[in-house]
């Protein structure tokens, strides 16, 4: 027997292994046996006998082994008795339903014209039905028998849909659909029922398929996603709808594929569908291009996909639909009474400009036209300067459109208005920057520069606009006038100008004026000497805007052009320096002709200034490109030995000029020492001979080379050395102690700490000083604060009582000291913060203040022994630094848990000494900065630590409170001083307390009825006190109110979020009947009246009116039957003032 009958006979369920063995052999590429040409060959009643066998096998395969025990879990096949047999059967029927799927499959490509296959057809319903109940596990079988389902679906047999669209939901519910596989079945959808329950379930995977990027942005996608607007019209509107969600979460790339999409469906569109996707879609789009706000998200998305539109103006039947569609939107919108809404129709109607009809008349077209040109003129007198601004980039953008197009009438009108007027449009800074950049539109336009260049010298003076943004979008548009050719830029505005706009503005504006003047003064096509000469001339026009130059110039060029430069300018120096020594009178020899060039005329080392100016250009230069020389060994080395062979001669020549000086010691510093070896020796004994209160330029340039010399720990030593010796000695053990510290040369150089201590304020200031510093050995480190520390001995014995006179320059040099001590420690603890670093020793001061500052902080007097008037300020700031710099910790994230409680500790411990008020300001800012702490840790193992620091805070907040109603009370002028002086550190505190609310809502509950009863205490017993008729009136501002509520509201009133705070806890006050007299509702009426004055707040207001009006009626017999008139007037005061504001 041949195979061919042989695998016809194993088509049933007897011959199963059989038949599993021809479809493994068809599936081995190495046998002969091929199920195409075996079914080719078969004649049309064998093919038949062959799919009615096909069929029989599976129905007999699915009767063996049924459907319902294919998911069946382990117990099922246990109770069914299949527990050892049921994997190995399952496992045989899926091979048995693969191979009968790859037969069929094989069998649809054979099929003729003409043949009967409705046993085949049976075998593929079958295969349909069992699809559902197949295993997960099975996935290849599940793909073979979609693939032989759109097998019959593109062979066109009978029964394809049903089939077909079994394939095309699994299609679509794949996580990622194929889109090919999905346009195959596109022509499936057209005989599929809409309002059906099927067509529900097909909509909604449609709609999923819609935010697919893949559908998006292939052609295939597009294809089919085009087609999804010709399935049904309502079908539309979902589409729409769903896009439009999503659109602000669509990337801008793939909104130009959205916008594709739209363009073809209406292009491929006719009839209602062409309808529906006008009015549901396009026209959906132009009415929120207009009335979404300018913040929107959706909004550039939005106008993306109708510029793709007005982009295809091209086509035939655009512009007549864009006519149409805009004309309902565009001309009411431009006359709304909102100003975004007129801003967004202006910026519309330029986009799409010209809108008009084809089939209208040419002179009912110009018309139109000329009526839109008008329309944009108008709205360039718009009173809001947003229209304004949109009008100003809707007229550039139509004008460098339609140049050619607009007659020059027209044309001068609009230059004119936008240069001669808006240009100069005194009350906005955004019209002016507008101006300047939307005119760089109208410059693409070539026809428009022979106007332009007439017009543009007028706009001038907008070089020097008080505004940054507008400066910098002139010089923008400068630089586009350069790049286009338009004009020469510096015939619109002067050299003279420009430079000295270079010399003295903000870094954005000095960057753009360096681009635009580059090639002018470095040219880079040209030879070196050129840029050496064009140098001196920018020196020589303006030698502070040349350092400006210079110092951006590394931004626009490569370094190795600017490392060229510096040794350019080099060989000029030492050209001059050549000829000074050559023009000697008595000396007959000739002269180096080698190295002239056209500068010997314009230079001499007898101009000190220009060579003073050169020097500091290779410094700018230099520290431009340090970074890059410093990654390349080479070149650094090179331009190190060119400097370090000329720098001892610049310094023989130059020694007798100071401004030659400075810079030649920046060039120093950028040096190793070993370069400079004359220079390095002696620079220590410069900065020792200084006298006290010398200025920072005379000290900084030398402290900068010895840091960068690696000499920082010769600094510090002076400093510690001066620092130590000029304390105060005590006894003659200290004194020798002190002399037998260590060995060393003496220079007959007075101590002065003072001056020390300015150097070192100057290394903690600047962080290239700093970081030289810190990375120095921990000894010397620790040797410095020790030395520092022991000044704290002068400050204590400054302010005890036996001393009187505070005046010596000790004290100021110990106050230094003490807060200098405190600044290192703070950047120790950053550099190391190891075992809570250097907090112990901050902790150490504050105990030192405690125990001997704090007690001396009483009243002074003079009379009886006691502290003197210049002892207690000198207490007050001792404790003021203290405080200080414990904020400072707290302030740059360096405080632990336990730092912070210190720090409050030392707070409270403040607030209660006897004058411990007078240090309320920073120590509010402690407050405000441990709070603003407390509320950046969200880690779950400080909670316990954040609910104490709050509770404490909330604590020091109430005392503080108290503290200063006290004073008020004892001495009402000095009372005043502080709290006006705590203003602004009460109102950052407040702010802070706001944010609690969310996450401590206990801790903001408390700060704030502290504050509220505060306000009515104090304002309820300025009440109690009126004894006048005269003196009953309501306040008009905070000033009006008694001296602590008055600075209350006013930090209160500095955040709407902080008064509705208050406004909240008054309220619930009121609420709750804590307030019950008619003094107390009366200081509730004189808040309520000053906060009213700012105009906002007006439903809180209300909500606490009608509380209080409320509270006001159980006053109001008490009131009539009172028979003060003081009693009466302040009742009805209260209730008038209640009246106004709930009926304004």
């Amino acid at each position: 027997m041949s195979k061919r009958g042989a695998f016809l006979d194993s088509v049933c369920r007897k011959n199963t292994e059989d038949f599993l063995n021809f479809i493994q052999l068809h599936k081995d590429r190495s046998e002969p046996f091929e199920l195409q040409e075996v079914l080719q060959e078969l004649e049309v009643a064998s093919r038949k006998g062959l799919w009615a066998r096909l069929c029989k096998l599976l129905q007999d395969t699915v009767a063996a082994c049924p459907p319902e025990s294919w998911n069946a879990g382990p117990q099922e096949k246990a109770v069914e008795g299949m527990e050892v047999d049921g994997s190995s059967a399952l496992k045989r029927t899926m091979m048995v339903i693969q191979g009968v799927t790859l037969v069929a499959t094989t069998s649809v490509e054979v099929i003729q014209d003409g043949d009967t296959y409705t046993t085949l057809l049976q075998c593929a319903h079958l295969l349909n039905n069992l699809l559902s109940s197949i295993p997960e596990s099975e996935g290849a079988l599940q793909q073979s028998i979609y693939s032989f389902f759109e097998c019959w679906w593109k062979k066109g047999l009978h029964g394809k849909e049903e089939l077909g669209l079994t394939t095309f939901l699994f299609c679509l519910k794949k996580s990622v659909p194929d889109v090919k596989r999905l346009w195959s079945f596109h022509e499936l959808l057209l005989n599929v029922d809409f309002e059906s329950e099927q067509g529900r379930q097909i909509t909604n995977l449609l709609l999923l398929c819609c935010l697919q990027s893949n559908h998006i942005k292939r052609d295939e996608g597009k294809r089919f996603l085009v087609f999804l607007f010709s399935w049904n019209v309502k079908f539309i509107r979902m589409i729409h709808s769903t896009l439009k969600n999503q659109l602000q979460f669509i990337p801008k790339a793939a909104t130009q594929h959205v916008a594709e999409i739209y363009f073809r469906a209406w292009k491929n569109a006719s009839g209602t569908f062409l309808e529906e996707i006008e009015s549901t879609c396009i026209q959906d789009f132009m009415q929120h291009a207009v009335l979404l706000l300018r913040t929107s998200p959706v909004l550039p998305k939005v106008r993306q996909i109708l510029r793709y539109f007005h982009k295809q103006k091209f086509r035939s039947g655009i512009d007549e639909m864009l006519y149409r569609l805009y004309k309902p939107i565009l001309w009411r919108a431009l006359k709304a009474t909102n100003g975004e809404v007129r801003a967004n129709a202006t910026v519309l109607l330029a986009e799409a400009f010209p809108l008009q009809d084809p089939s209208m008349s040419s002179e009912t077209m110009d018309q139109v036209v000329q009526k839109q040109l008008d329309a944009v003129f108008s709205m360039l007198d718009d009173p809001q300067p947003l229209v304004r601004s949109s009008a100003i980039l809707a007229t550039c953008t139509i004008l460098s459109k339609c140049w050619e197009l607009i007659p020059s009438t027209i044309l001068t009108d609009f230059m004119k208005k936008l240069v001669l007027q808006l240009a100069t449009d005194t009350s906005s800074a955004d019209v002016r920057c507008s101006v300047y950049m939307c005119m760089s539109v109208i410059l693409d336009n070539n026809m428009s520069h022979a106007v332009m260049e007439n017009l543009l010298p007028v706009l001038r003076t907008s070089l020097h606009d008080s505004s940054e943004k507008v400066r910098v979008a002139f010089i923008n548009f400068l630089l586009k006038i350069k790049a286009v050719r338009a004009a020469k830029f510096w015939k619109v505005c002067s050299m003279e100008h420009l430079l000295a706009r270079l010399e003295r503005d903000t870094p954005p504006v000095c960057k753009r004026i360096v681009d635009l003047l580059f090639n002018s003064f470095f040219p880079v096509n040209q030879s070196e000497e050129v840029w050496c000469e064009r140098c001196v001339t920018l020196i020589q026009m303006n030698s502070k805007a040349a350092r400006k130059f210079y110092q951006y110039v590394h931004l626009y060029t490569a370094p190795t052009n600017v490392a060229k430069l510096m040794l350019a300018i080099r060989k000029c120096l030492n050209v001059c320096i050549q000829r000074a020594r050559e023009e000697d009178p008595n000396d007959t020899s000739s002269t180096n002709k080698e190295n002239t060039s056209v500068l010997d005329d314009v230079l001499s080392v007898r101009d000190t200034a220009s060579m003073a100016r050169l020097m500091e250009v290779i410094v700018i230069l230099w520290r431009s490109i340090e970074k890059s020389l410093q990654h390349n060994d080479e070149a650094q080395k090179y331009v190190v030995a060119k400097f370090a062979s000329v720098l001892p001669e610049y310094l023989r020549v130059f020694q007798d000029d100071r401004s030659c000086n400075v810079p030649l010691l920046c060039m120093a510093s950028l040096l190793p020492p070993a370069s400079v070896p004359t220079i390095s020796c002696g620079v220590l004994s410069r900065l020792k001979k200084l006298e006290v209160g010398a200025p920072v330029s005379q000290y900084s340039l030398t402290l900068d080379c010895l840091c960068s010399w690696g000499q920082a720990a010769s600094i510090l030593e002076l400093i510690t050395d001066w620092l130590t010796e000029a304390l105060p000695k005590t006894s003659g053990k200290a004194d020798k102690n002190s002399s037998t510290r260590r060995v060393r040369v003496q220079d007959m150089v007075e101590a002065k700490p003072d001056l020390v201590l300015d150097y070192l304020e100057y290394i903690l200031t600047h962080p290239r000083t700093r970081d030289w510093v810190l990375s120095l050995p921990m000894g010397k480190l620790k040797q410095l604060l020790k030395a520092l520390s022991s000044w704290k001995l002068v400050l204590y014995s400054c302010v005890s009582t036996s001393v009187k006179d505070v005046s010596a320059p000790n004290t100021e040099t110990a106050l230094r000291a003490f807060s200098l001590h405190g600044r290192l420690c703070i950047h120790l603890h950053h550099r190391f913060p190891e075992d809570r670093g250097f907090l112990p020793d901050l902790e150490h001061s504050a105990a030192w203040v405690t125990e001997r500052i704090l007690p001396l902080m009483v009243a002074f007097d003079d009379s009886n022994g006691g502290i003197s008037e210049q002892q207690l300020k000198l207490t007050q700031s001792v404790v003021e630094n203290c405080l200080a710099v414990f904020r400072d910790v707290v302030n740059v994230g360096l405080a632990d848990a336990e730092f912070k409680g210190q720090a409050l500790d030392l707070c409270s411990r403040v607030l209660l000494s006897d004058k411990g008020y007078v240090c309320i300001p920073p120590l509010l800012s402690v407050l405000t900065m441990v709070a603003t702490d407390c509320m950046s840790q969200d880690s779950s193992g400080q909670n316990e630590s954040l609910s104490v620091h709050t509770g404490v805070i909330t604590n020091i907040f109430h005392k503080t409170l108290e503290v200063l109603a006290g004073r008020l009370r004892k001495e009402r002028e000095e009372g005043e001083q502080v709290c006006h002086s705590a203003l602004d550190a009460l109102g950052g505190f407040l702010s802070v307390a706001q944010e609690w609310v969310s996450v401590w809502p206990e801790g903001h509950s408390g700060v704030f009825s502290s504050l509220f009863a505060a306000l009515i205490v104090e304002t309820s017993h300025a009440v109690c006190k009126i004894s006048h008729v005269e003196e009953v009136i309501t306040p008009e501002t905070a000033k009006d109110l008694p001296p602590l509520s008055s600075v209350i509201l006013m930090a209160v009133l500095k955040s709407r979020a902080v008064t509705r705070s208050l406004l909240s806890v008054a309220a619930e006050s009121l609420d709750s009947e804590e307030i019950d007299s008619l003094a107390g509702l009366a200081a509730v009426t004189h808040v309520l009246t000053v906060v009213r004055q700012s105009g906002k707040f007006k439903a809180d207001l209300k909500y606490v009116a009608t509380s209080a009006q409320r509270q006001l009626q159980c006053q109001r017999a008490r009131a009539i039957e009172n028979s003060e008139e003081i009693q009466r007037l302040i009742y009805e005061s209260s209730v008038r003032t209640i009246n106004e504001i709930l009926m304004p």
